[in-house]
């Protein structure tokens, strides 16, 4: 007798081992058709797993984010069948699920092209159709190398061979197409129902420039079609929206080959970076820190004592001067901690907040950079807090109040909280960890938010909680982070004086609000499409006129708002005014004001503002005190 306990508690009783399939369809006949795998005692199975013996089981179907998952799994393995089918000398390597998706890496004596990629979807909807068995099959490994290398397949021998002597392997077989895999797969290819190819890439094999290059296939995968037209039109967006296009359009950065991963910003550009930098000064002082400014490079010796050296050493960027080893900061906190001990602390002093716009440098693979988003030189809002073990709590639930506002400002409204909590390669005792992640856990409930659990995220040195932004089509952008640390500052010697007159190591809170400032300048630019808030523009207004006749009372006006703090320019030439406009409503400027004779005599402006409202014509004072308040506002569009 095999008792089977379901999800609700309540139990199932077999004669002989069942299967997940059999336990479903004892259930109901609608469960058993909508079966895509088992979980098993908390273990991933097909529907073919026979269970021996007692044990607890929950059914996955397309609704569950498992199922999802080993939808786009099976797609994957459907799209190497589809390319073996089609092109029989192709060879197979490896095809993981990814987000949204999937791809895999094939081998082909020449390159895919784009007609060759409707051709494979069209296979794949033909084999999906045929709605083949996907079997699990267990081999000895040697049988399996030996099998994949009499078929032509050396890479998928190369990677068996790896496996151990002696342990078996899985192989899945659809039709005549077989496959190394773990599993699970769904039962049958007529499950796949919803896909689409993506796009072609080159990838090493094995993440190695010295080895052959391969050519990957991207796709999609989904349970309902509309939920990938969905993803698809969001797709659409984001190419519209992609900060680096924008960032050439709106003559706001760029990048070149002679410095990699490094940014030029342009006037526009740094104009944005300083209304960024400036707001989150502000945010410094009015929430109790001091600015700081550490040096760019620091001695080997010191990094040694953090445990950068040990753990972050590949991601250092280094030098040598007069036989001694430097690194430049891929990171500003032991910086200061350097100034914390550089005087004698007293608990008196603490909680004490330093900030710094600190500019730090880290050696990203090539592959990784993405425009202005994933870059080797950046600057952080940085700040860390020295405190007692006693004070954790209220600078935790203080922090996550002052990110809040600042995200509000910058127009997001949805925040994600999770808690990223000990790695397997850490610093300090299990104990210490214990303490850190039930503060920051405890801050966030005081704090009334609901969080999710990131198992083994944390730094090295410490646990953090993850702050994430949803932008304006769903995306996901992670930006700010509390950290709270109980082993750097003992390491590099902190302390200060106790009420009881004894010496004890403060507590270092890391924390950061935008995060990297180029990264956060590229999701505002996306999650705005290029429309800044009226605060942050690079651009406010333009004054343009529509003869000759008006050009000193234009020049004039601009004058009068850049004098008030404004920033405005004049376009005075001698081009129609519908093409002036057309242009700069194209770089997306807030305000036009037009000026006429009607306007010239009447000291005024015709008001024309970004998406469509209509202020009409107004004297430049009361324009003045209407950009003066958007700005207060910060309003994302002029009202």
């Amino acid at each position: 007798m095999v008792v089977i306990t379901l999800p609700d508690g309540s139990q199932r009783r077999f004669d002989a081992p069942p299967t997940v399939a059999e336990v479903a369809a004892s259930i109901g006949a609608g469960l058993a058709r909508a079966a895509i795998a088992g979980r098993v005692d908390g273990r991933l199975v097909d529907t073919s797993h026979r269970i021996e013996s007692d044990a607890s089981l929950a059914i996955v179907t397309e609704r569950d984010a498992d199922g999802l998952e080993i939808i786009r799994h099976s797609t994957a393995h459907l799209l190497a069948y589809a390319v073996k089918s089609l092109f029989p000398d192709a060879q197979v390597t490896i095809g993981p699920v990814i987000e949204n998706g999937f791809y895999y890496d094939f081998s082909y004596k020449r390159p895919f092209t784009p007609e060759d990629l409707a051709a494979i979807e069209a296979k794949m909807v033909e084999l999906a159709k045929k709605d083949e068995p996907v079997v699990r099959e267990l081999w000895d490994r040697d049988e399996a190398v030996k099998f994949f290398e009499s078929i032509g397949e050396k890479y998928k021998a190369e990677i068996i061979a790896s496996i151990p002597a002696g342990e078996s392997i899985t192989l899945y077989r659809e039709g005549d197409f077989v496959d190394l895999c773990r599993g699970p797969h769904v039962p049958s290819t007529g499950r796949l129902k919803v896909f689409k190819l993506m796009k072609l890439a080159g990838a090493y094999w094995r993440g190695d420039s010295n080895n052959e290059m391969l050519q990957r296939i991207y796709g999609t995968a989904w349970t309902k079609k509309e939920d990938q037209d969905a993803y698809l039109h969001m797709l659409e967006e984001a190419e519209k929206r992609d900060h680096r296009r924008l960032g050439r359009e709106l003559d706001l950065f760029h990048m070149q080959e002679e410095a990699p991963g490094l940014v030029f910003w342009h006037p526009k550009g740094w104009a944005i970076w300083q209304q960024v930098e400036q707001y989150m000064r502000q945010v410094y002082r009015d929430c109790g820190y001091q600015e700081v400014k550490g040096p760019q490079i620091l001695d080997r010796s010191l990094w040694e004592r953090t445990g950068h050296w040990q753990n972050y050493r590949e991601n250092m960027f280094t030098t040598e001067s007069e036989n001694r080893h430097y690194a430049l900061k891929p990171m500003n906190c032991p910086g200061h901690v350097q100034i914390y001990r550089s005087g004698l602390r007293s608990y008196r002093d603490l909680p004490l907040r330093y900030g710094e716009f600190g500019q730090c440098h880290r050696n990203e693979p090539s592959g990784a950079l993405h425009g202005i988003m994933r870059v080797r030189g950046f600057t952080q809002d940085d700040g860390h807090v020295f405190c007692t073990e006693d004070q954790i709590l209220d600078e935790c639930v203080a922090f996550t109040a002052q990110l809040q506002a600042v995200y509000r400002d910058f127009g997001f409204e949805q925040i994600l909280y999770k808690v990223a909590t000990r790695p397997e390669k850490r610093v300090g005792s299990d104990e210490v960890w214990d303490r850190a992640e039930q503060a920051l856990m405890e801050s966030l409930r005081r704090a009334g938010c609901e969080f999710g659990i990131s198992p083994g995220e944390g730094a090295f040195y410490g646990p953090k909680i993850e702050y994430t932004l949803k932008d304006a089509i769903g995306r996901e952008w992670q930006c700010g982070t509390m950290q709270v640390d109980f082993n750097m500052a003992g390491r590099l010697g902190a302390e200060y004086v106790a009420d009881d007159n004894t010496r004890r190591v403060p507590v270092m809170l890391h924390r950061a609000i935008v995060g990297s400032l180029e990264r956060f300048i590229g999701i505002l630019i996306e999650h705005h499409a290029g429309a800044l808030p009226m605060w942050l523009a690079p651009i406010q207004a333009v004054v343009m006129n529509i003869t000759d006749a008006q050009a000193e009372y234009a020049s004039s006006v601009a004058e009068t708002l850049r004098k008030q703090g404004f920033r405005v320019e004049a376009d005075l030439r001698n081009e129609k005014i519908n093409y002036k406009i057309r242009e700069s409503s194209l770089q997306k400027i807030p305000y036009l004001l037009v000026v006429g004779d009607k306007e010239r005599q009447a000291g005024k402006v015709a008001v024309r503002a970004r998406g469509g409202a209509d202020p009409g014509v107004l004297d430049v004072g009361a324009f003045a005190a209407r950009l003066s308040e958007d700005v207060a506002l910060k309003r994302s569009n002029p009202q």
